[in-house]
């Protein structure tokens, strides 16, 4: 059986870290971040970790 194809998508915007978890960036960091609070725009700055089972799927499709 042929190997499955990794999803292109999935590839820019997700990255698994050395750990093994999967990372991405937070939505809403585009632009109008002025509006938002000082607070808000912190916790924009963190990534992403997705639980176990989010990453398994993730993982699956990045084909690692």
């Amino acid at each position: 059986m042929p190997k499955m194809k990794s999803k292109g998508a999935v590839k820019v915007r997700f990255r698994v870290s050395k750990s093994g978890k999967v990372k991405s960036n937070r939505p809403g960091r585009g632009h109008m971040r002025a509006s938002k609070s000082a607070k808000a725009r912190r916790r924009l700055r963190t990534p992403i970790i997705f639980p176990d089972n989010w990453g398994k799927m993730i993982r699956k499709m990045l084909g690692k």
